[in-house]
């Protein structure tokens, strides 16, 4: 198969921007996509939500640009656009015809160099107010809503970054002041703390010039560098945290401690996750979707991070009538065996092909390409991770998958977090009996007591 080798051309301006350019004249629009190294790992105790809420006010105006008024330009013109928030990073992007491209540019170097003139006491106080329903809505108000928050507090110990989300605490926000909200952005958004990709319809020597032209103005900010956390070690036992509420259908999500992300250990993880459990052809489907039918869907993914760990998760819908404590040992079951054997030539050849053909959409659009690039760039300092990626993914070996699970998938350094159907009463309690014993985590393994 030909090799991947998308173009990319990189500059870093005086102020520290970093621009990466991919020429690509398929189609007549320019994917602009920046990266700020600010996420909710950078946020402090008792000022948790910060790196969210800026994603929201962001939108909010600038010093020449009035309130939604970015959204509307560039909607006008035909533009895509939006924003996300993560643990490592928060990123702006738009996908714009060629034409709007200087517009684009104007309107992200104003909110990104000039965003305070608009963050005023009214303006904050709305914004607070819209993270809170997006909290309802997104995590309160839904089944299973709070299921990342609970991996997160599981997996990761208190007082490390990735212990708590992105969305925050509610009650940080209504205790933050205008100028603790002032200095946060001070304190991260800067040219020389941003990577700017553009893709598509545009030539380095045009990408680099009007970065230059609006960007170029924009002084940089004192970063203060704070060293990543070492790697952590697999959980030392299991750890167990059961909600029991108003679900569908009681579900467990099985959790492990990984390497940070593009290891060759995470890459070989990211493989032996995906026997387990991430295809439809995968061993869990086999076993309990198909098999027994005592689940009705089974899913398994990995989460690339940074600073200190990564993050595996299996997931499991349970089927009625079936008992949670004997499927949670029948994925231990399964874990334990692909431990001892590997995964088969059929079953690697499979997750390669798979990994391979998502990947390769991906990168077909430019918005993902664009983010992609962005992504590397920013968080591993290697733009050309696009190209690599997938001879990387084809070197792991079924030997090294399963070396690699050995040392990170071991069951006994599991993290459960089970969500279980029942009533109000139910969860009433079992928030009693919580409590009664010193917390919602408890030692007791399923596997051990049967």
């Amino acid at each position: 198969m030909t090799a991947i080798s998308y173009p990319l051309a990189e500059r870093t301006l005086a102020n520290g921007l970093r621009v990466i350019v991919s020429e690509d004249h398929t189609v007549p629009n320019v994917a602009v996509n920046l990266w700020v190294g600010v996420g909710s790992r950078h946020e402090a105790p008792g000022r948790t939500g910060f790196a969210h809420l800026f994603e929201h006010l962001m939108f909010q105006g600038s010093r020449n640009v009035a309130s939604g008024e970015h959204f509307s330009a560039l909607m006008d013109e035909g533009a895509r656009l939006n924003a996300t928030t993560w643990f490592d990073r928060t990123n702006y992007f738009e996908t714009v015809p060629t034409g709007a491209l200087e517009l684009a540019l104007w309107l992200e170097a104003d909110r990104h160099g000039h965003l305070l003139d608009a963050v005023t006491q009214e303006n904050l106080d709305n914004q607070r107010d819209v993270v809170k329903e997006e909290k309802r809505q997104r995590y309160d108000n839904v089944p299973y809503g709070s299921a990342l928050i609970d991996i997160y507090a599981t997996v990761f110990p208190e007082g490390h970054p990735y212990h708590h989300p992105t969305i925050g605490s509610m009650e940080d926000l209504d205790a933050a002041t205008l100028d603790d909200v002032h200095d946060f952005f001070r304190a991260h958004y800067g040219p020389n703390n941003t990577v700017l990709t553009l893709v598509g319809d545009v030539t380095p020597e045009e990408g680099f010039a009007a970065a230059e032209k609006y960007f170029g103005p924009l002084a940089p900010i004192e970063l203060n560098h704070r060293e990543r956390h070492p790697q952590l070690p697999p959980l030392a036992e299991p750890v167990h945290l059961d909600r029991v509420g108003d679900v569908p259908n009681d579900r467990l999500y099985i959790s492990f401690r990984l390497p940070v992300d593009t290891t060759p250990d995470y890459l070989a993880c990211q493989v032996a996750v995906d026997v387990l459990g991430g295809l439809a052809s995968s061993r869990l489907v086999r076993r309990l979707v198909r098999g027994d039918e005592t689940a009705v869907a089974v899913g398994g993914w990995t989460m690339g991070l940074v600073d200190g760990s990564g993050l595996a998760t299996i997931t499991v819908d349970v089927a009625a009538g079936a008992d949670v404590d004997d499927i949670e040992a029948a994925v231990c079951e399964e874990i334990r065996r692909f431990l001892e054997e590997g995964p088969d030539a059929a079953e690697l050849e499979s997750v390669i092909a798979d990994t391979e053909r998502s990947w390769l959409s991906a990168l077909a659009s430019i918005d993902e390409r664009a983010d992609h690039i962005s992504h590397h760039a920013l968080l591993t300092g290697d733009a050309g991770y696009v190209n690599s990626f997938v001879d990387r993914i084809r070197a792991v070996t079924a030997e090294q998958a399963r070396v690699a699970a050995q040392a990170w998938l071991d069951p006994q350094s599991r993290a459960v977090v089970r969500y279980l159907a029942g009533t109000d009463a139910d969860a009433e309690e079992q928030d009693t009996a919580d409590r009664a014993e010193g917390g919602e985590r408890t030692e007791k393994d399923p596997e051990e007591a049967a």
